[in-house]
């Protein structure tokens, strides 16, 4: 047991594991981190449980029956449900019949199970693709981190919206079938179809990353040099298993909207809009597609409140790489730079119009920032690969960039969510948002928060929302603040996160080891020209 248990410390995947879970673990507040969230939990709870959708008064839209329903997919409630009926079991424990609700300890064993869950199979299936496209283990496995550390996946690990579980499932479906392509495995394109429909029930567009998974393996084959009958014989074979898998989720997602709103064809969006028509008639006819095409596309280019290379400075890097090292990359490498990149342009064009484009209470661009993790994937593979081929500022930038992303990612963590938000009511557009979350940081830090005219008017609008988004956004510190746990419970917090912390700092210490000791078979199969991992 004690060799086995060894060897284990030796593993990176294990090791990767471990510090994704450790990760996820330690960043969580113990809330759900937005009302959406909140609402897909709630009809979680009505899976189970004879609770309704959506309580009065609160967010939904009137469907059948006259009762309310979520307008959301039923994607994510579906992954929390297993969580949901733990949380609820516990939460009726005697040792918390004295415990208040904030945070709750539904939403407590909610939050960290299932963003531990998601981490972990992230990790997983991150090494397993870059794995395939021959990256080494130490490059695979930097790589993985960089995603977890360095893109706003570690602020949607704290803040459980739908994002960390889209980007699982298309990671899954990248990876499953380009195995089939390499191997003809149809148990292999099975799984990873399965995983992209899954996507369709969590949120409809992703239609675009199903999409996005197909053309990557046209353009593997054609970057090959494969054509005629051969490409159409494998496009026969792939649609054989895809389109009644695709179908049959979409038919899926149909049956829930018509069960809801007793229709087959329409959207939330379409709902929700003549809602707010019938509720507010000086609203734009057009709604939600009402913004200028122009003002949707270039806002999550550059505008310095949602800018994706602002809050994803690796794009940057990827682009970089991608322009001066092109003629250098396998087939396999150019067709997931293409298809990861046309995804992103695409993301942006679709919600260009939306008239909520820029995600409202998020980090970022929620509706394009899965993308654009996606494209910045190979990055720092990239750069480790190709260090000798590259001029000393290229590789001395792509380290900065590396450091830069990962200042800011671990800076997106420390409020919640929407204190830049409110913020802006008072300080005005354009306001760059990730200097002032620095600023923020500073100034609550060293107590300068009035001095600095931080402390605005709009923050106190919610007597609730100003405690939590004045407190550091991690549950021992909530409790002590926020929550009812008596003060014992809130001290024995901070230690199991202090002591989690330690753990994870000491595994990425033993990760560096592994790493460099693991046995690499990447220079090997590329000599021999392989694409078996």
């Amino acid at each position: 047991m004690t060799s086995r248990f060894g060897r284990w410390l030796r593993d990176p995947l294990i090791l990767l594991c471990l510090i994704a879970g450790l990760l996820a673990f330690v960043v969580q507040s113990g809330e759900l981190g937005t009302s959406d969230t909140t609402t897909r939990l709630q009809t979680t709870h009505w899976l189970w449980t004879s609770e309704p959708q959506v309580f009065p008064n609160e967010f939904g839209l009137p469907g059948r029956g006259g009762r309310l329903y979520s307008w959301y997919g039923i994607g994510q409630s579906l992954l929390m449900l297993p969580a949901d009926v733990a949380g609820t079991w516990i939460a009726r424990w005697e040792i918390f019949s004295g415990y208040g609700d904030d945070p709750g300890v539904r939403s407590i064993v909610v939050s960290y199970s299932t963003s531990i869950l998601v981490n972990v199979l992230t990790a997983v299936v991150g090494f397993r693709l870059l794995r395939q496209l021959r990256f080494s283990v130490r490059e695979a496995v930097l790589g993985v981190l960089a995603l977890m550390f360095c893109t706003t996946h570690l602020h949607y690990t704290q803040n459980l919206m739908e994002n960390n579980y889209i980007l699982l499932l298309t990671l899954v479906g990248f990876s499953f079938q380009y195995e089939w392509l390499r191997t003809g495995s149809v148990r292999a394109l099975f799984i990873g179809c399965a995983a992209l429909g899954l996507n369709l029930l969590t949120r409809i567009t992703t239609g675009l990353d199903l999409m996005a998974a197909g053309f990557f393996l046209l353009l593997v084959l054609w970057f090959e040099g494969i054509r005629g009958m051969e490409l159409w014989r494998r496009f026969v074979a792939y649609c054989k298993v895809a389109v009644p898998m695709y179908t049959f989720f979409f038919l899926v997602d149909r049956l829930y909207q018509f069960y809801r709103f007793g229709s087959f064809t329409n959207t939330y969006a379409s709902l929700y809009a003549k809602q707010q028509r019938l509720l507010h008639p000086t609203l734009p006819a057009n709604l939600p597609w009402s913004t200028p095409f122009h003002e949707g596309f270039l806002g999550p280019l550059f505008k310095p409140e949602k800018s994706i290379f602002l809050f994803d400075p690796l794009l940057v890097l990827a682009i970089l790489l991608t322009v001066v090292l092109w003629k250098r990359f396998s087939p396999e490498i150019r067709a997931y730079v293409v298809a990861s990149s046309l995804l992103l342009l695409g993301y942006i064009c679709f919600y260009a119009r939306y008239t909520y484009w820029a995600g409202d209470f998020a980090w970022g661009d929620r509706y394009v920032s899965t993308s654009v993790e996606l494209a910045v994937l190979l990055a720092v593979p990239l750069l480790l690969r190709y260090r000798e081929n590259l001029r000393a500022w290229i590789w001395h930038g792509g380290i900065v960039l590396v450091a830069a992303s990962l200042m800011i990612q671990l800076a997106s963590l420390a409020f919640w969510l929407p204190l830049e938000i409110y913020q802006m009511e008072t300080l005005g557009h354009p306001t760059f948002v990730v200097v002032l979350r620095f600023k923020n940081i500073a100034a609550f830090a060293l107590g300068k928060v009035d001095a600095w005219g931080l402390d605005t008017e709009a923050m106190h609008w919610d007597a609730w929302d100003y405690v939590h988004i004045t407190t550091w956004n991690f549950l021992p510190f909530l409790l002590r603040r926020v929550g009812t746990a008596p003060a014992w419970v809130a001290q024995a917090a901070f230690v199991v996160w202090w002591t989690v912390l330690a753990a994870l700092a000491g595994i990425l210490l033993r990760l560096r080891t592994a790493i460099s000791n693991a046995k690499d078979f990447g220079a090997v199969q590329k000599a021999a020209g392989s694409s078996k991992i």
